[in-house]
């Protein structure tokens, strides 16, 4: 399963070559509560065919519904949704939340598969860029920006698109599988690296899975601003070779499942036979997870994710 917002691009690549003109939406702000955050994408080429995720269900019926109806014939639009006492109601918005989304209507040229082109090079972690759509006109460009978020202004609009959130297994065990379980729910990317001969039958649905060194994968250039690096196989060949490159990696996590004592002697190891300084130990999270007392693989696995997303999230451990 890829990142949501990877298959809408992906999905709109894929319509636009055929010819077809495709409603891309992107959620711009939102005020109350809202299930998805700025930046969050739709695509659809009719009121039956679409892909994404603007509010968890309401909004993307309301729009589909309009679009049925012959609405969003302009190039750039912007809509509220869940103005007003009875329109809120109707939306069913939660806690009386309001969405501001752009709407642009698309033909399939050469400027616009350009442009898709680009966007979806982003999300595969090539480089972060920045989509301008000036209003009302919808002229569209993109331009490398490390900025991200969302930014309106009175005659433009300026989206942050960046890497999908990529979970790298390093090793195969029954945690590691039950994490990416947990991961492809989440929307992430999952790559798992395993070369022993005894995991060769062991696939993961959704996942890509290549039969090499994580270590060899990582320093290959396997590796983005967004992604968790996972060592869960309790095998020094795999998971401190892993690490040892995955220092050298702009990867926002990296961690490696163990006790105190045994992240304490991996820690020694890795700086007497790996060469890494005090700063590159401290970028390890080592034990691994929030300590939520977790015995059995799925509950080690709930707690290793969900301190990805507290880092993902810039979330201190004394903020939970």
């Amino acid at each position: 399963m890829q990142h949501l917002d990877l298959q809408v691009i992906d999905k709109a690549l894929q319509w636009a070559r055929a010819g077809d003109t495709v409603w891309l939406c992107t959620v711009l702000s939102t005020y109350g509560s809202a299930p998805r955050s700025p930046g969050a994408m739709l695509a659809c080429r009719s009121a039956q065919d679409w892909v994404g995720s603007l509010s968890g269900g309401c909004v993307e019926e309301e729009f589909l519904a309009s679009l049925g109806h012959g609405a969003f014939s302009q190039p750039a639009q912007l809509v509220r949704y869940g103005d007003g006492q009875e329109q809120s109601q109707r939306l069913r918005l939660p806690c009386g939340g309001v969405l501001v989304v752009l709407v642009e209507r698309r033909q399939a040229d050469g400027a616009w598969l350009k442009h898709l082109h680009a966007l979806h090079g982003a999300l595969l972690g090539q480089q972060r860029v920045m989509r301008k759509v000036s209003m009302p006109a919808g002229e569209f460009s993109v331009h490398d920006d490390n900025r991200a978020g969302v930014r309106m202004h009175h005659d433009a609009i300026y989206i942050g698109i960046g890497p999908a959130l990529r979970l790298l297994l390093a090793g195969l065990s029954p945690v590691a599988q039950a994490c990416a379980d947990i991961a492809r729910t989440l929307g992430c990317e999952v790559i798992a690296c395993d070369p022993r001969e005894e995991m060769a039958h062991v696939e993961i649905e959704g996942a890509q899975m290549h039969r090499v060194l994580p270590s060899l994968f990582i320093a290959a250039g396997g590796c983005h601003a967004a992604t968790a690096i996972v060592a869960l196989t309790h095998d020094p060949k795999i998971d401190d070779l892993a690490l040892m490159e995955a220092v050298n990696t702009p990867a926002f996590y990296i961690g490696a499942m163990g006790s105190a004592a045994t992240s304490a002697r991996r820690a020694e190891r890795l700086q007497r036979i790996g060469g890494l300084t005090d700063k590159q130990i401290e970028r390890l999270h080592m034990p691994i997870g929030l300590n939520l007392g977790s015995k059995a693989p799925a509950e080690i696995a709930l707690a290793v994710m969900a301190d990805v997303l507290r880092v993902y999230r810039g979330k201190a451990r004394d903020a939970l």
